[in-house]
């Protein structure tokens, strides 16, 4: 048996593109943070609390057609974006 392909049949884990968006809350100034990762999850929700575990988080979901998933977040009055798009 191979040992790498019962694992993965198993597993949750699953791979993502991650671009998380901060936007920016000064007038003046409509540019956004961006930022990109490769990550292997089971649960994008749990990893967006994991990286605010100091904040107050208020999460929407949004699933698209295409099997993106989108995270709209409030932290802590801070408006940010996580896009997940399975690898």
């Amino acid at each position: 048996m191979n040992l790498y392909r019962w694992n993965k049949k198993e597993s949750k884990m699953k791979e993502y593109e991650v671009v998380h968006e901060i936007f920016n809350e000064c007038a003046n100034n409509q540019m956004r943070d961006v930022f990109f990762d490769e990550v292997m999850l089971e649960d994008p929700e749990a990893y967006i609390r994991g990286k605010h575990k100091d904040h107050d988080l208020k999460l929407e979901r949004e699933e698209l057609a295409d099997g993106t998933i989108l995270y709209h977040v409030n932290a802590s009055g801070i408006l940010q974006r996580y896009t997940f798009t399975e690898i």
